[in-house]
């Protein structure tokens, strides 16, 4: 997701105390950041913020951290978020760059409305393809555990398959969350969008359990 160009952008970025341009900086040092070992939990793809931001106003003994490589969207979030949320940041990069920000450190993974990537031939880019769940392997500092929520069918079908192929167990699949049982959901803007649209959002949970082969990489 782009937007426009934010007025005084570079001003605003520079001066936000929850904003990283380099995370790899606290790569395997996290608990120095926030200044205490609270589980982290990260939300690839966040966004204008809205859904990490609730997340952390409503779970302040969780680390949130927000990852976006678009500096016009990040601003947006920059705008909103409360000063004293201090379980709260944001880094400035690409998803593809996460095994070098973080080393066993994360204990939960959003895919939040993800670019869907249709075509064949883009299937690398995919957050819940084999390329990016083999790089979650190296970030999670336990048992793996990945929540994602999409408008996309296809999508979603795909990281059933993909993630029941690496070794995830599925949890909480839902076909349609708004009509279903499940009763703590936060919604991103974008899901709030498709809500009013009246299209169904999936959802799921997958974990897997961490070998210390694994975890030792």
């Amino acid at each position: 997701m782009r937007l426009r160009n934010v007025k005084n952008k570079e001003e605003l970025m520079k001066n936000s105390s929850h904003l990283l341009l380099d995370g790899k900086i606290y790569r395997g040092k996290w608990h120095t950041y926030f200044h205490n070992t609270h589980p982290i939990h990260v939300e690839i793809g966040c966004g204008k913020g809205q859904f990490l931001i609730q997340m952390a106003s409503c779970y302040p003994e969780i680390n949130f951290i927000g990852i976006e490589q678009y500096d016009s969207v990040i601003v947006r979030t920059l705008q909103k978020v409360p000063e004293d949320l201090d379980n709260l940041c944001f880094i400035r990069m690409n998803a593809l760059d996460i095994e070098e920000v973080f080393d066993h450190e994360v204990d939960c993974i959003y895919l939040n409305f993800s670019d869907p990537w249709p075509k064949n031939r883009q299937e690398k880019r995919r957050l819940t393809s084999p390329i990016f769940l083999h790089k979650y392997d190296h970030v999670f500092a336990k048992d793996a555990h990945i929540i994602q929520k999409t408008d996309n069918r296809q999508l979603f079908e795909y990281s059933l398959v993909s993630l029941s192929t690496y070794g995830y167990q599925l949890e909480q699949v839902s076909l349609d969350l708004h009509h279903s049982d499940f009763t703590s959901n936060i919604m991103s803007e974008y899901e709030e969008r498709f809500v009013q649209l009246g299209q169904p959002i999936y959802r799921l949970e997958a974990v897997k359990k961490m070998t210390n082969k694994v975890k030792n990489l």
